[in-house]
């Protein structure tokens, strides 16, 4: 089986449909003016998956951490998070999520701000999105922006959350 076909194999044995939850962290957001979780929340649902749960916490490392083990715990095998990436003093979410990831993807940060900067230019640099699986499943951080969400959803997430999951969960995963 070449390269391409074993991808083909593996996008085809994919969940169409994944269990997921949308996670806002800010000190400012309220679920009314909350239009990046309602993006991803809306992106979620039209693309035919699940939403378990979502939520809406301040900028703070104990808030985080609980609301992570809250939504796994919810059925989410994928969170999405919205916002504390930059590097304001506020910006806890990345340490948070990097000491919740027992096998990092570099890869999402890297192609994150690769697009990013064909957006933003410079800019991007800013950026500390992050994703990985922790312990439940998976979790990716993405700016507070819904553009900066948009980017993520459309050029990275829409097309391979399904072959993310399965990839997770086929073999399961060591204690």
């Amino acid at each position: 089986m070449n390269d391409a076909t074993a991808a083909d194999a593996h996008l085809a044995a994919a969940p169409k449909r994944v269990a997921a939850a949308v996670l806002t962290i800010s000190d400012t957001r309220t679920p009314a003016t909350d239009a990046s979780g309602d993006y991803l929340e809306a992106r979620l649902t039209a693309a035919g998956h699940r939403v378990v749960a979502r939520r809406l916490v301040r900028d703070e490392a104990e808030a985080i951490r609980g609301a992570f083990a809250a939504l796994f715990a919810a059925g989410a095998q994928v969170v999405l998070s919205t916002g504390g990436t930059g590097i304001a003093g506020r910006d806890v979410t990345v340490p948070v999520v990097e000491a919740l990831l027992k096998k990092p993807l570099p890869g999402f940060g890297e192609l994150f701000r690769m697009l990013s900067y064909r957006e933003v230019g410079g800019a991007a640099m800013l950026s500390r999105a992050v994703g990985g699986l922790a312990d439940g499943g998976l979790i990716f951080a993405l700016p507070g922006s819904r553009n900066a969400v948009q980017t993520a959803w459309e050029g990275l997430l829409r097309d391979q959350l399904g072959h993310l999951v399965y990839e997770v969960f086929r073999q399961g995963q060591p204690e």
